[in-house]
């Protein structure tokens, strides 16, 4: 049997691999168009930035072993052919014709594998081709950024707000660039975070010196002989001898749309749960092909290596005789900014909301273990539930801990869980590792409040647009006298009680106005607002406290 598998990425090599260990005799061939097969693409920030030494390094195995021809050839006898285009599948012949070394030759297929992935989206932006100008997708543009760096390259912007836009912010700032970050959104991350988890993302690059532009279009790209010497924002020029463009990736279809293969509705190639394209002897999987969304059932196009891997093991299954499919995703994402930890699963409030749900949300802004063991860091979750208590996403970013809670959270969304049942989950305890009730426990008792109507609560933004307006209500400060010292709120209707004064000086506020109760990260203004609500106040509590509101008030 002949398997030919055009893409040696994850996905591809992932499928040829697994069908050799499933068939012993299968002729397996891997055909890719770049110089390196097999790299970890998602190292390519940590490369610019330092942190891995060599390219190399991104293609080793977990024993040192760098995955070159002669490692696929030797140990799995998976011919791999490097540097050689795939110039046109022909599904009647069976065979595909590539371009190797300016010969062209043909390689016939029983089954194929179609693993092409993704390019980088090219807006268009005047002056985008200039000398400077750079994505973060290859090899090749990594070595394109560290040579302008060389160069003295003093001054970046990097265009998009997204994932590779923050790792790339990062890597350039690592280099001691001056860094622009321009995102045409209100908020960076729109893709991923609600705002005001974004905002808290916002914060800490602004800490560690990058300047953010949201709400802002990039007008021009401005060169001088050529080479990049600024970009137009807002009417503004900013200096830059670098420009980093990460606004997103399309998937590489042409192959496939050429030979008739179905295209989907995302743009991406158009598979079933096993993976099939729309012939039957041909399989596709990573960055060129659509996926199922486990929640909303719909087609999304969400390029993680993740999935790329889980494709790869199902595509070489299925080619070597067996029936295994692949459900779908959610969207689960993780990746760090400077000291912080981001990572989002399911759908975001902003989505659910979109797709018709009656939305409830809770955020607990808690230590990532006890408060009292050394070391611990401060970590904010976010869940999003429908009224009947169905667990529909999270997010989560911070200092501390925060891969497991969203692993938790993903896990949970997949098998169907409610908030009672994220409530009452045996999790791990012990003071260097948790809470007594861990973030996630906390998220989801919060959650459960509101459904049951003990309380009502108003997200940071929507009270930040309030404080802006001119409209009359209340706000009930209830952090001690030291916590708001050190980070006032400065409004006129803000009245300060510290919750230990509470119950002793109620006649100090007003019954016929709202009262929005605020302490540093939620739990006492819960408290607060539950005792007011029993005493006839109309209260609601700011959700994510101080941590969060501060941080909106503070946002240029």
């Amino acid at each position: 049997m002949k398997i030919v598998v055009i893409g040696g990425g994850a996905a591809g090599l992932k499928a040829a691999a697994r069908a050799r260990r499933r068939d012993e005799e299968a002729e397996i061939t891997v055909i890719e168009a770049g110089e390196y097969a097999s790299l970890s693409r998602c190292g390519l920030p940590y490369y610019v930035e330092g942190f891995v030494h060599e390219i190399e390094n991104l293609l080793e195995t977990t024993y040192g072993a760098t995955r070159t021809p002669e490692f696929f050839k030797e140990t799995k006898n998976i011919d791999l052919f490097t540097n050689t285009k795939a110039n046109r599948i022909d599904r009647v012949k069976k065979v595909v014709e590539i371009e190797r070394d300016g010969k062209t030759d043909e390689i016939p297929y029983d089954y194929l594998v179609i693993a092409t992935g993704s390019s980088p989206t090219k807006p268009p932006i005047p002056g985008i081709d200039a000398e400077g100008v750079v994505n973060l997708h290859s090899v090749e543009d990594a070595e394109k950024i560290i040579e302008l760096w060389e160069e003295e390259a003093e001054d970046a912007v990097v265009i998009g707000g997204g994932l590779v836009g923050m790792e790339s912010a990062e890597a350039l700032s690592r280099l001691d660039i001056n860094v622009t970050l321009v995102e045409m959104m209100p908020h960076v991350l729109p893709a991923c975070l609600d705002a005001e988890v974004a905002a808290l993302v916002e914060a800490h690059l602004r800490e560690n010196d990058v300047k953010v532009l949201v709400d802002s279009r990039v007008e021009e790209i401005i060169a001088n002989d050529g080479a990049v010497s600024g970009v137009k924002v807002n009417g503004s020029i900013i200096p830059a001898q670098l420009v980093l463009v990460a606004t997103g990736v399309k998937p590489d279809v042409k192959l496939a749309r050429d030979c008739g293969i179905e295209i989907g509705e995302t743009g991406a190639i158009k598979v079933n749960e096993y993976l099939q394209t729309s012939d039957k002897s041909v399989y596709a999987g990573g960055d060129c092909v659509e996926n199922r969304h486990l929640l909303t059932g719909k087609s999304v196009y969400i390029p993680l290596g993740s999935t790329a891997n889980k494709h790869g093991r199902v595509i070489g299954d299925n080619v070597t005789g067996g029936k295994s499919t692949f459900p779908g995703v959610l969207g689960t994402v993780i990746f760090k900014v400077f000291d912080f930890t981001v990572a989002r699963t399911g759908l975001t409030e902003r989505e659910a909301k979109q797709l018709g749900y009656d939305v409830i949300t809770a955020v607990a802004p808690t230590p990532d273990r006890f408060h009292y063991y050394p070391g611990q860091k401060p970590i904010r979750v976010k869940i999003v539930a429908d009224k009947s208590g169905k667990l529909l996403g999270a997010q989560a970013v911070g200092l501390g801990v925060v891969d497991k809670r969203i692993d938790v959270l993903a896990t949970a969304i997949q098998m169907n869980a409610t908030i009672d049942d994220v409530a009452n989950l045996d999790l791990a305890y012990a003071p260097p590792f948790s809470m007594a009730l861990d973030t996630v426990i906390a998220a989801a008792n919060i959650a459960r409040n509101k459904r049951d109507r003990l309380i009502e609560s108003i997200s940071p933004e929507e009270l930040k647009k309030k404080i802006e307006s001119n409209e009359d209500f209340a706000i009930l400060d209830v952090r001690t006298e030291k916590e708001a010292a050190g980070n006032p709120l400065s409004d006129d209707r803000v009245i300060h009680i510290p919750l230990d004064r509470l119950r002793r000086s109620i006649n100090e506020l007003p019954m016929d106005k709202e009262i929005y109760t605020v302490c540093q990260v939620g739990g006492r203004g819960y408290e607060a607002a539950r005792f007011l609500r029993q005493k006839g106040f109309n209260t609601r509590m700011v959700d994510g406290g101080m941590a969060i509101l501060s941080v909106l008030l503070k946002k240029p």
